[in-house]
Formats: structure tokens, sequence, C-alpha cells
């Protein structure tokens, strides 16, 4: 398992890589975008081939992106929509110049239209953008959700039916977060707990849809539908879920990306606590 962290890329995207190497990143997840703006500048040559460089001397694989949060593919408003449809394209195109090769996206909320109108808007406007991006290759991998209000993404089914009713099926996966998937209901804390949740998702949705991992410990009880992330063992799942995690043969190859809070106390620095969570992630993998 490539262990990493979601990093910032204030000062231009290749900036992640000395933030993901002084914390001791195996894989790492950047913004493509600014993230909570609809207008963003192209992306200079010069920093593509700075982002490129620092790639290779890093060493760091794979590189994961995570959508803006102001894409909504399920948006009720059609001016949203339209919106939310041209920035994952966009997405993709920064995506195929940098090389980088999925990203994840919430799958979107229906804000009171309803589970099946917004499941089939969700799969119409991943089509849209793939047309849209016509000659990118990069896989959008949809985020397993808590369920928070209308938010899609929660259940397997959900995720199972938006790759259905997808005209690119083959372009599509999977992003699993623990927080997420336990405040939805799906218990990973025992062995045989986590044996039930992943043989719910390969039957639904099946293992070799799954390319990437959030690890984030949960702050809200099993199916409270809380979306609140907690560091590695201090949260509702503990030590012995992600021991469940880490040691699956079946997840082995996959980037396991760190979405935990920056800070605990308030005075310790971010880099600090991810690097502490990593260590807690890699001391739970078996010696074999």
């Amino acid at each position: 398992m490539r262990f990493g962290v979601h990093m910032s890329v204030a000062g231009g995207v290749s900036k992640a890589f000395d933030r993901a190497t002084e914390v001791g990143c195996d894989s790492l997840q950047i913004f493509l975008r600014p993230n909570l703006n609809w207008r963003l500048p192209p992306l200079e040559e010069d920093e593509v081939k700075r982002y490129r460089q620092a790639e290779k001397q890093s060493g760091i694989a794979p590189v994961l992106a995570h959508a803006s949060y102001l894409i909504n593919l399920a948006a009720a408003d059609d001016a949203h929509h339209r919106k939310s449809i041209e920035a994952m394209a966009v997405e993709l195109n920064r995506a195929e110049i940098l090389g980088v090769k999925a990203i994840a996206v919430h799958p979107g909320a229906h804000v009171g239209q309803g589970e099946k109108k917004g499941i089939a808007k969700i799969a119409r406007g991943l089509d849209k953008a793939f047309r849209m991006a016509r000659r990118t290759r990069p896989m959008i991998l949809l985020e397993t959700t808590a369920g928070m209000g209308t938010v899609l993404g929660y259940k397997f089914e959900q995720l199972a039916e938006i790759i259905h009713l997808s005209h690119f099926p083959q372009r599509i996966g999977v992003c699993l977060d623990t927080c997420h998937m336990f405040a939805a209901g799906y218990d990973i804390r025992t062995p045989a707990a986590y044996s039930r949740t992943m043989r719910e998702l390969s039957r639904l949705v099946g293992l070799k849809k799954v390319r990437a991992l959030h690890m984030n410990d949960a702050k809200g009880a099993l199916g409270s539908r809380l979306d609140r992330h907690e560091h590695i063992g201090e949260g509702k799942i503990g030590r012995d879920g992600f021991r469940n995690v880490v040691n699956d043969p079946d997840l082995a190859d996959l980037p396991a990306i760190l979405e935990t809070p920056k800070t605990r106390s308030g005075d310790e620095s971010g880099k600090k606590m991810d690097s502490l969570n990593l260590r807690r992630l890699r001391r739970l993998q078996l010696k074999l």
C-alpha cells in the first residue's frame, strides 16, 4: 500500500512534492485547481515542467487528484449542473497535462430531486464531461460519501448504478473513504465486519473498480451520516479497523491517502500531524 497525504498546492502544483517528501509520503493527492473558485488561470508551461521534474525527483507515485468541492453533478439548478460538468472536463484536461491518472470526486447531492433522478444526472454529467475532454485518459473515481443531507454515493448500490448508467464505465472507478463508509453504516472495525463490508462491495461494485483509498478515522458513530474526519486511531473506527484495511491483500497496491486534520490541540503543525498519522498506518501493517 502506498501511503500519502492530501497536500496543498499553494505556490504552484509542483510545490506539493517537497511538502509530501518532508512528511514521508509514498503517494500524494492534490487539487488541480483553486478548490472553491470557478475561475482559474491556465497551467503555465514552466509550472508543468517544474511539476514533472519534481515528480520524477521525488519518486512519489501515484499522484491522485481531488476534484473541486464546488462540483455537483447531481445539481438541481441547471446552471450549477452545467458549470459542474464544464469544471469536471477542465479537471480531466489538467490531469492529462500533468500526467495524473485519476481524479476523486464526490458524486453529488440531489437537493430534493430524489435519489433516482440524482443518480441519473450524475451518470449523464460524467458522460458529458468525458466527451468535452475527449482526448484525455484519466479515470474519475467516485468517492464513497457519508450521506449527509441529500448527498449521494453513501451506498454501494448507488455507485454501481452510476457506473452502470454511464456510457464510459471503463473510465469510472471508486475511491473508498474509511470515515465516510463507516458513517454511512459500513462497519470495518472487526475482521468479521470488515469481511462482510468488502464482500458487499465486491458483489455490487467489484473490487477491481476500487483504485484508491482515503484513510480517515471518524468522529461520528457507525451509521451517523456525520462527515467529520479524525486522526488515525483516535476516532470511532479505531486502530483495529485500520489494521483490517492496510493488511487486505486485495488493496495492497493502492494509494492510501490521509485527509486527517492538520492539527489536534492547536499547537502542532500540519507537518507533524501528517507524519504521525502516516507512522500509525505503517505500524499497523503486518510484517510477514
